[in-house]
């Protein structure tokens, strides 16, 4: 189950409840030790606040110093003439049928182009957005609302192909109803980008007008976004009334990033690899850093510096994100990637290749590698078979492969693999080999790797043909996942991918694997295990899981509430119903604060059916699509509610309604299937299965519901043909074998 986000209305109690939060809060208040900082305000001892780069800078000027200037200091600016890059004199670009100008008028920028209604018009650019090798712009509008304009100016230099104005989408034909369209949900500043690009981000959305009150501490990712806010620090470290009371350990930090302090790499001369004692491992930074170079979905606001999964769910190795021996396929940053390495097995931080204020690499080229690996057995054409200072001769190039995202924007893989071009034969993997010889096939660079080894190099990650079996229903599949599970050494993110995607009817005794994960050490495993369950009856998953109400993360305690709540609150003990609403008001909590965002509405939606208040789900599906009527999920769930409130009529409209947006949507026309078959309408319910089977051929569940209705329409050859051919995609899909056996012993 994919975690969504939403948020419900405030009610009368709520607000009273507000109310006397704020004021008990303010007895309480009096009651702390306060002191103020040198600009006079008041910094709170027992609850640490935002200072500012410039408090910090006192005393960390060197830091500072190579701050100053980098990505995260740019990440977001107010648009000015030393900020802004591109040209704004007059320049045009013809793009998608519109010609869109840039231009200057009282000293600031504007861009005249199409807007929401389609026609042109003048926008004023509000800020500078990114700096190299491109920067984006965001433009204004009424509620708060913050759009990310989709043509960007390319910053690199002439010579590098840059200086020139040019679209994020250049292969889409887009117009003002498209949802890529910069005035678009998918290209707000507010839902997307902002967390990641200012200080202390406070998103603020308010359901009830739906507007923004977006605020931030700082502008930019200045030190408290990463070192957390430090007024206790500031307190500590100026000696100010209260200072005894801090922790000199921690110095009055959110978080102390002492991972490196007494750490002793010591050096493996048969491998050639450094190596440090397991006991000295942390994540403490790579969880800091995750926050923002992760695929991930935010759930609450109250972020806790060194703890991702307590405010947010990393994605896993889903496939649509990534290829099946885990490298990238789409953005998804560096987090997810890093997980399967062996380096992060070994212990390796970010900052042990990148300095963490300037985020420049420790050192250039091959050096950053060798520091923890030997330059005599890596840094010699023996264990790279090609001329030294060409291409290839470089670690990154074989072991970092680049993707392109954003036209221009070249990022490297962190997944550190060894090149698998054999991998690439048998299951359509990328491998870096082609990145230069493009004239060439896997198949010749597999030989020559071989050749050059004597055999294939395998590498640490070893779950490709894993979950190809899985994805294919592989004869196999059971036994390779019970491998991978057994198989402690290989990436938890692997072993999570793997448990949430099992499929139980492979074998029942995938259930004792299920239960291990719910009861794992580590929250990727016990999420992936709550995602899975929900192949399971309502009952059973409460038996398994409801533990997890109580787990000590609370990103696992919200996917517990959404995976158990159709259990009754009778069913339950005066305990366990304790249990469930606590961390109900959690989930409803990370609702809310996603209010915004259709998917989390058809979540709200989606809880309140299953609690059984009929008439807030459909309030929240109708928000959903409210804010993006081309939501498919909203449609889909919306129509089951219509259904059981024998409401199919309304439910048929809101479908047909739903493939008027999206109508290459193979989910609606099954969903409009099933209604007809339930009207007894299967002519125009075969029309629908057969359009379902053929706009989404991969989901062989279409395939399979498509073969018995056009058998109990009496086309028994046509059932047949469908099958057959389901069965190309997925040879041992049970259902399909079945249903071809039965269909074998008739006429």
């Amino acid at each position: 189950m994919a975690f969504n986000k939403g948020k419900k209305l405030l009610s009368i109690i709520f607000l009273v409840f507000v109310i006397a939060t704020l004021v008990l809060g303010w007895f309480v208040s009096q009651e702390q030790p306060v002191v103020l900082s040198e600009d006079g305000q008041s910094l709170n001892l027992a609850e640490a606040s935002y200072v500012g780069r410039q408090a910090c800078a006192k005393c960390h000027a060197e830091q500072d110093r190579l701050w100053q200037g980098s990505h995260h200091d740019l990440a977001m600016q107010e648009a000015n003439e030393r900020t802004v890059l591109g040209d704004f004199d007059n320049a045009e670009l013809n793009e998608h049928g519109v010609v869109t100008r840039f231009f200057r008028k009282d000293g600031r920028f504007f861009v005249n182009t199409d807007g929401p209604d389609g026609q042109l018009a003048d926008f004023e650019i509000k800020y500078a957005f990114g700096v190299a090798p491109l920067q984006q712009y965001l433009i204004e509008f009424a509620g708060g609302r913050l759009q990310a304009f989709s043509i960007a100016w390319d910053s690199r230099t002439k010579e590098q192909g840059g200086q020139r104005w040019f679209h994020l989408y250049p292969n889409e034909s887009i117009d003002f109803k498209h949802e890529l369209h910069w005035t678009q949900r998918s290209q707000n500043w507010n839902f997307m980008c902002a967390e990641c690009h200012s200080t202390n981000l406070q998103k603020n959305y308010h359901l009830l007008d739906r507007t923004y009150n977006t605020r931030w501490s700082e502008i930019d990712v200045a030190c408290e976004a990463c070192h957390g806010p430090a007024s206790r620090h500031v307190i500590w470290a100026k000696r100010s009334p209260g200072f005894e009371q801090i922790d000199a350990k921690t110095k009055g930090l959110v978080i102390l990033f002492d991972e490196r302090k007494n750490i002793q790499w010591r050096m493996n001369a048969e491998s050639g690899n450094a190596h440090i004692d397991p006991s000295q491992k942390s994540n403490k930074e790579i969880q800091v850093c995750a926050r923002c170079h992760s695929r991930r979905t935010q759930l609450f606001d109250n972020y806790r510096h060194g703890s991702l999964l307590d405010s947010h769910l990393p994605s896993l190795l889903q496939r649509e994100l990534y290829y099946v021996d885990g490298q990238v396929k789409e953005e998804v940053y560096e987090y997810g990637s890093f997980l399967q390495s062996k380096m992060y097995q070994a212990g390796v931080i970010c900052s042990d290749c990148h300095e963490p204020h300037s985020l420049k690499l420790r050192a250039a080229g091959n050096e950053v590698c060798l520091q923890c690996h030997v330059g005599d057995k890596y840094d010699t054409k023996a264990h790279h078979f090609h001329v030294k200072g060409t291409a290839g001769s470089n670690c990154v190039d074989c072991h970092m492969p680049m993707n392109t995202y954003m036209v221009i924007d070249s990022r490297r893989d962190h997944h550190f693999s060894v090149p698998r071009p054999d991998l690439s034969e048998q299951l359509d993997t990328p491998n870096t080999c082609m990145g230069c010889h493009v004239d060439r096939t896997s198949h010749w660079a597999a030989h020559k790797v071989r050749e050059w080894y004597g055999h294939h190099p395998k590498g640490y990650q070893k779950y490709a043909e894993t979950f190809q079996a899985i994805r294919s229903g592989a004869v196999d599949a059971y036994d390779r996942l019970m491998a991978l599970m057994e198989d402690k050494n290989q990436p938890i993110i692997a072993r999570a991918t793997a448990i949430e995607e099992l499929d139980l009817s492979l074998n029942p005794r995938l259930l004792t694997v299920l239960v291990d994960a719910l009861h794992d050490s580590d929250p990727l495993m016990r999420s992936a295990g709550l995602n899975a369950l929900e192949q399971l009856p309502p009952e059973q998953r409460w038996v398994l899981a409801h533990e997890r109400l109580q787990d000590p993360v609370r990103s696992v305690r919200a996917l517990a509430v959404a995976t158990l709540a159709e259990i009754p609150n009778e069913q339950m003990t005066s305990n366990q119903q304790t249990n469930f609403n606590e961390a109900s008001n959690e989930y409803l909590s990370s609702l809310r604060l996603n209010a915004d965002d259709p998917g989390a509405q058809v979540s709200l939606g989606n809880f309140y059916l299953a609690r059984r208040e009929l008439t807030k789900a459909e309030q929240a599906y109708r928000e959903a699509l409210f804010l993006d009527v081309n939501w498919v999920p909203a449609y889909v769930n919306y129509a089951d509610l219509l259904r059981k409130m024998n409401r199919d009529e309304d439910g048929e409209a809101l479908l047909k309604a739903g493939l008027a947006h999206r109508f290459e949507a193979g989910v609606l026309h099954h969903s409009l299937g099933l209604l007809q078959v339930r009207k007894k309408d299967l002519i125009s319910a075969l029309a629908s299965f057969k359009l379902a089977n053929e706009l989404e051929p991969e989901v062989i569940h279409y395939s399979y519901i498509y073969a018995v209705a056009l058998h109990s329409a009496g086309q028994l050859e046509a059932a047949r043909s469908v099958i057959n051919s389901a069965l190309i995609r997925a040879p041992n899909n049970p259902s399909l074998n079945t249903l071809k056996a039965q269909l074998a012993v008739e006429e």
